[in-house]
């Protein structure tokens, strides 16, 4: 075999080269991943996120089908109700002190429209106390039918939440 005129490296040397070089490129990843900083929010904000999964009411009632009408159907798709499954809009409107900070139309999911609205929203806001009202309208008719008023003092860094769970009585407010 001819010679190259290159001799490979011993074994021990290759290892430490290796250690060499991976135990710089792991000081330069730890380096940049602390610097320089990034700040996510300013000294003197909060963070209010909005966030739920409400199903609204159906959007038509249910009707009664009559005698001929049920003739018609197979005898495995006769049911007194006939029940659209539609759900009506979900109308969200939130203020923060006096000034508009949501309007929101929410349509139902789902390819028949018959699934739950979801929405997620997150604002940056001064610290401090602010005084936050929303309403939600669930019904075909658009009317809010559930509301809550609230004052809240905001630290640096805090978040509000703000959902929605009709079971506990509409809208809570946490803050974390």
């Amino acid at each position: 075999m001819p010679e190259s005129g290159t001799r490979p490296l011993p074994f021990p040397a290759r290892v430490a080269l290796q250690c060499l070089v991976l135990g710089g490129f792991a000081a330069f990843i730890g380096v940049f991943s602390a610097k320089p900083a990034y700040p996510l929010r300013g000294e003197n904000d909060a963070i209010v996120k909005l966030s739920f999964t409400h199903a609204a009411q159906l959007q038509h009632p249910c009707r009664e089908r009559n005698a001929e009408e049920l003739k018609k159907l197979a005898p495995n798709m006769r049911t007194q109700l006939d029940c659209p499954r539609q759900r009506a809009v979900v109308r969200f409107e939130m203020e923060m002190d006096g000034k508009p900070a949501y309007r929101l139309e929410l349509p139902p999911g789902g390819l028949r429209k018959d699934g739950p609205a979801t929405v997620y929203r997150r604002a940056m806001v001064a610290a401090g106390t602010h005084r936050i009202a929303a309403r939600l309208s669930d019904k075909p008719s658009g009317e809010f039918n559930h509301s809550k008023e609230a004052v809240v003092d905001l630290k640096p860094g805090q978040v509000l939440l703000v959902d929605f769970i009709p079971a506990e009585g509409g809208f809570i407010f946490t803050k974390e």
